[in-house]
């Protein structure tokens, strides 16, 4: 999965990162999300429009917010659902069947 500077960009907003000089540090974190969220959802689109590509994507932010602050040990257990579902999601839509799965994003 190639990390785009689309990712980089929305990451630094949502964090409120306005400098540089973590961009590496940052593309690092986020590619090892990326990796996460592939191993144990499935692989997607990162750039994709799809519901499915979306909820990946968000996960991907989401663990790169915890990894950023020292806290990934506690993004399995506040994800939980988020990840199962998605996984569950996509491996209906590998499938080719319909799933009406709604998450709660977790805390953080």
């Amino acid at each position: 999965m190639e990390l785009t500077e689309e990712l980089l960009k929305k990451f630094k907003g949502r964090m409120h990162i306005s400098h540089s000089g973590e961009d590496d540090n940052l593309k690092e974190l986020l590619s090892f999300s990326i990796a996460f969220v592939e191993d144990n959802c499935g692989e997607f689109d990162i750039s994709g429009s799809a519901n499915i590509d979306i909820r990946a994507k968000e996960l991907v932010i989401e663990r790169t917010r915890y990894a950023y602050n020292d806290a990934v040990e506690y993004f399995d257990d506040n994800f939980q659902s988020d990840i199962l579902s998605l996984s569950l999601d996509m491996v209906f839509a590998k499938e080719g069947v319909t799933t009406t799965t709604t998450t709660t994003t977790g805390g953080g």
